[in-house]
């Protein structure tokens, strides 16, 4: 692009920009927050590759758009919302808002650019975004405890099952000479949220929008039970028959990064059978 052009540019569009550096300034600390969230915390993390692929889902579907574009009210009133979505998260010091409306804000301001038939061909790009924003911390909360129920008693049911003696109160499983308890790590929240993203890109880029894309994606749920039920199982059966250092220090982290990427196997291997099967129909 030439500078001429660079200039006329910037005359035609100079007000997107200016409401992408406004935009800017005014989520810095909720990005830096949400930064801040995913090196912190390892169920988190994946928050770092979200803006990349995002941007990479975007890039590749480029040659779609065409302008000049039919422009259309609509990113006002999403670009709108997600402002009045800051400032109520702001004032409630609710972080899930803040997050969101940055999301929002971001989409209404893409929305006004590309115009509404461009966006409707870049859409997923911008509702991936939406997996880099940590659950809330009520939710988090609330489904914890019953999946970390769930692991102890499905694990506790496959000890006995092979004859290891052992019983369970509550999230502890009890074996002759050690405790294991099945922690907030253990409890699979942390890979479900990865996995759904996984299931939501993988759908999108090997199936046709429909009913298999909505398989693919709630397959991550069970899949997601399953691979931590595994790891406890497999966890708590080497502290019975080898040593408790098992479940403790590097080798049961170790265990979480291969229970983690043996659901990702599954899901996408899942995701090919729902490919082929609707190649088969």
């Amino acid at each position: 692009m030439s500078r001429e052009q660079a200039a006329a540019h910037l005359k035609t569009h100079w007000q997107i920009y200016a409401l992408l550096a406004v935009t800017g300034l005014l989520n810095i600390q909720v990005l830096r927050a949400m930064v801040a969230d995913w090196a912190s915390d390892s169920s988190n993390s994946h928050g770092f590759l979200i803006i990349p692929i995002s941007i990479w889902l975007l890039y590749r579907r480029r040659h779609l758009l065409t302008f000049p574009r039919r422009k259309t009210g609509w990113g006002w009133v999403v670009l709108i919302a997600g402002g009045i979505g800051l400032v109520l998260g702001t004032a409630a010091s609710e972080f899930f808002t803040m997050r969101l409306a940055l999301v929002l804000m971001v989409s209404g301001l893409a929305l006004i650019y590309l115009g509404e038939d461009n966006f409707r061909k870049v859409w997923f790009a911008f509702f991936f975004l939406l997996f880099m924003i940590p659950i809330p911390a009520v939710i988090h909360n609330t489904l914890t405890l019953p999946l970390q129920l769930l692991a102890s008693k499905i694990s506790l049911g496959l000890l006995q099952l092979i004859g290891v003696p052992s019983y369970r109160s509550g999230n502890i499983i009890y074996l002759p000479d050690h405790a294991l308890e099945v922690a907030d790590a253990c409890s699979g929240l942390r890979s479900l949220v990865s996995l759904l993203a996984v299931a939501t890109l993988w759908g999108h880029l090997t199936l046709p929008r429909g009913f298999r894309q909505v398989l693919l994606i709630a397959g991550a749920v069970p899949i997601a039970i399953l691979v931590n039920v595994t790891r406890v199982f497999v966890v708590a059966v080497g502290v019975y028959a080898v040593s408790g250092k098992l479940a403790e220090g590097f080798l049961h982290e170790l265990a979480g990064i291969m229970v983690f990427v043996g659901a990702m196997a599954i899901t996408l291997c899942w995701g090919a059978v729902l490919k082929w099967l609707g190649n088969r129909s």
